[in-house]
């Protein structure tokens, strides 16, 4: 059975898979699989309309995107959240949850390693 979940093992999942280190504040929103995380969002850099996000994992459902929509746009009443990849998969993910290409930011993740910044609006956002 796949559940979502809130604690500390989402950040230690998605901070170990992207070799990245979070300093609070941030919330976390996981996806439980028999006892195990299989993917998580961490949610930082709350602004009032928007807020980043940072998301790793595989098996994403219906009902976790819908979670995640819920406490962004419900909850945190943002208008918008943002998404800072280097990974093309991650763009075309984006995009297909009403995202747009918004930008390009050159050495983001290192040298010769750029990121795109991919914004979803809520109007847009398909779940």
């Amino acid at each position: 059975m796949i559940k979502t979940v809130t604690d500390n093992r989402v950040i230690e999942f998605v901070a170990k898979r992207l070799d990245k280190v979070f300093i609070p504040p941030y919330t976390q929103m996981g996806m439980e699989k028999d006892g195990e995380i299989i993917a998580g969002v961490i949610f930082n850099h709350f602004e009032g309309a928007d807020i980043h996000i940072s998301v790793v994992g595989k098996g994403w459902t219906r009902g976790f995107y819908a979670d995640i929509g819920d406490y962004i746009f419900r909850q945190l009443k943002c208008s918008r959240f943002t998404c800072i990849t280097e990974t093309p998969e991650v763009v075309r993910l984006a995009e297909k949850l009403g995202g747009k290409v918004e930008g390009l930011m050159r050495d983001h993740f290192g040298p010769d390693r750029d990121g795109f910044v991919v914004g979803i609006l809520k109007k847009d956002y398909r779940f």
